[in-house]
């Protein structure tokens, strides 16, 4: 996969990519990110990349004239073609809630591309002429998009062929099915008298797939119960 992320502050971006499951994708091969910063790629003669909101109000607007050059630059070809061939992300607390399902839909992407927002907002014309998709992490603000677009390409990087070590772990995480995951344990069995439940040490498999399985719905049921419906 390769994934462009279209920012005014590529260097946020630089550390995550630097470690854990990002580096390990990037070392396998199954993903390539580019960094695109948008004040590099301005077509106005001063690199600026925002101006003040139409019909008054406080913060600076996201030019779309400054998104649409740089996807043009990037693609070489007409900006709103782009989400033709691509979908093309704007992450933004409108956006549409982002969960597993959809990570394993981006996943299954040859080329994705996100614009990050920042200052006030985005001019609108590109949620309507070259965003094909919006996202969120979360009913919350941040200060521009590219943590969020981080968070994403973590989630999507992590369900890549050959990223994970083991590919079991997919399978009976949170979000994997129903319900959440169980609660997890390891050594030491006894800990200031916090112990660790005996049927994880029985050695009877059967009890403890009884158990988890329990355990999964009864967490889902108390924390989640609108995944249950």
């Amino acid at each position: 996969m390769k994934a462009h992320v279209f920012c005014t502050l590529p260097d946020v971006l630089t550390s995550p990519l630097e470690y854990g499951v990002l580096k390990k994708a990037r070392e396998t091969g199954s993903l390539e990110v580019l960094l695109h910063d948008l004040h590099e790629l301005s077509p106005d003669p001063h690199s600026k990349v925002d101006d003040s909101p139409y019909g008054g109000g406080p913060g600076m607007v996201l030019r779309v004239d400054v998104v649409a050059s740089a996807l043009e630059s990037a693609f070489g070809m007409d900006a709103d073609r782009v989400r033709e061939r691509m979908p093309v992300v704007l992450l933004t607390p409108q956006g549409q809630r982002f969960e597993q399902g959809l990570a394993r839909s981006l996943a299954g992407e040859e080329c994705l591309a996100f614009i990050c927002g920042r200052y006030e907002g985005v001019d609108e014309r590109i949620r309507e002429h070259l965003a094909s998709q919006e996202l969120s992490l979360g009913d919350f603000v941040l200060a521009g998009g590219e943590i969020a677009a981080a968070a994403v390409l973590e989630a999507v990087a992590r369900l890549l062929p050959g990223v994970l070590g083991n590919v079991h772990s997919l399978e009976e995480e949170s979000f994997s099915g129903p319900l959440l995951e169980y609660p997890q344990y390891t050594r030491p069995a006894s800990y200031r008298g916090w112990e660790v439940p005996e049927v994880l040490l029985s050695g009877d498999h059967g009890r403890i797939k009884q158990w988890r399985e329990g355990q999964a719905l009864e967490r889902t049921s108390k924390r989640r119960p609108d995944l249950l419906g």
